[in-house]
């Protein structure tokens, strides 16, 4: 669980960053999860999109990818959601 002084220090890391995640119409599919999971372990922290033709908003999407790959949602602003890990291999984020 994170402090809110080190969720504040990851939003203002996100700040700048692209989203690599971005979910359509089909919603989170196994695709999706593994793309996720493959950007959490290589970079530790991503920002994902939600797509207006989605049928889930981005709380949802953060809360269920969240769960399903064991990291935590820093942020939710709009349709945009950002999610942190720790990487089991090649740690980068001191927080």
């Amino acid at each position: 669980m994170l402090t809110s002084k080190q969720r504040a220090k990851l939003r203002g890391m996100a700040q700048d960053m692209e989203p690599v995640i971005h979910i359509g119409k089909g919603d989170i599919t196994q695709n999706i999860l593994t793309q996720a999971d493959d950007a959490l372990e290589a970079r530790e922290l991503i920002k994902g999109t939600v797509q207006q033709n989605s049928g889930t908003d981005a709380r949802q999407a953060c809360n269920e990818l969240s769960e399903k790959l064991g990291a935590e949602g820093v942020s939710v602003i709009g349709r945009k959601f950002v999610l942190y890990r720790e990487s089991k291999t090649k740690k980068k984020i001191e927080i």
